[in-house]
């Protein structure tokens, strides 16, 4: 049974109706080197007691502007803290954001309760299965989907912080689950194996909701788990795949300028390069003959 969101997905700018998106010439070619780099601002959540992952407000909306005009309709099936829903608001595009957790979903509609005077665009968050969206979002009327799974089941287990130097490992964070929940349904429960198997579920599943020509980029890292390097940007590159989606472009979040003291991984022994220096952002579409 549909049960339709009412939220709109024109245009608002006079762009031809070829272009990707409103973004100038200048950012486009800057955007085409695929290391991006990213500060935090005051209004970025990073209290982890708040939500035990986000990512920046800047970077949504380089995504966004890269891939959308004003007025357009943004997705993000895993909303959490609600930074999608937030560079929305701020481009003048209209967006959903999905969450299990109702928590999440609060803080994210708090975030963008007060729009701008005659704001054109609407953002809302809505808490609701992932697997569902496809039953709450119009056909053929997304254009982005933007957004950053649970990584499988890598905060599910207690925090060893061992990317702190010293004395600095024994945080408020350390030894504790930083979960978003234990519900089942949700993703940070999930092994590797079940995590690919249902990521391609959800993103077939929603596969009628997208405009022509529409992008879904997805944040995610790769992780040690149990001693071992897990690449989980593989994992969401398969679950594409099988659902049908083209793997498209790989963009590098460098994070150098967001991590300091951080500990000496392997040395001397055995060479082990610093994930918590770098994320991927990985690009896919719909082929057009699907």
């Amino acid at each position: 049974m549909t049960n339709y969101i009412e939220i709109n997905n024109a245009r608002l700018c006079n762009c031809h109706r070829g272009y990707l998106s409103c973004i100038e010439p200048r950012n486009w070619m800057k955007n085409q080197i695929g290391v991006w780099q990213f500060t935090y601002e005051p209004r970025d959540v990073r209290d982890k007691k708040v939500h035990p992952a986000v990512f920046p407000i800047s970077m949504a909306k380089r995504v966004i502007e890269q891939f959308t005009h004003k007025g357009e309709l943004v997705l993000d099936p895993f909303v959490g803290s609600g930074t999608t829903l937030v560079a929305a608001q701020d481009l003048e595009r209209n967006a959903v954001g999905f969450d299990l957790k109702q928590e999440y979903v609060d803080l994210s509609n708090a975030r963008v309760a007060n729009p701008p005077e005659n704001h054109p665009c609407k953002q809302i968050a809505v808490c609701d299965d992932a697997r569902n969206i496809v039953n709450r979002i119009t056909p053929g009327t997304v254009k982005l989907v933007f957004t950053s799974p649970p990584y499988a089941n890598i905060l599910n287990r207690e925090r060893k912080n061992k990317s702190r130097r010293g004395d600095l490992r024994k945080n408020e964070q350390f030894g504790k689950i930083e979960q978003y929940s234990q519900d089942p349904r949700d993703l940070g429960t999930l092994s590797v194996e079940n995590f690919e198997k249902v990521i391609s579920e959800i993103f077939l599943a929603m596969k009628p909701v997208f405009m022509d020509k529409a992008h879904i980029l997805i944040n995610i890292t790769d992780a040690w788990i149990d001693g071992k390097r897990v690449p989980l940007h593989i994992n969401i590159i398969n679950a594409m795949r099988d659902a049908g989606y083209e793997f498209r472009n790989t963009i590098i979040w460098d994070r150098r300028n967001l991590v300091n003291k951080i500990g000496i991984f392997g040395w001397p022994s055995s060479y082990i390069t610093m994930g918590t220096t770098f994320e991927y952002i990985l690009d896919f579409i719909i082929p057009c003959d699907k």
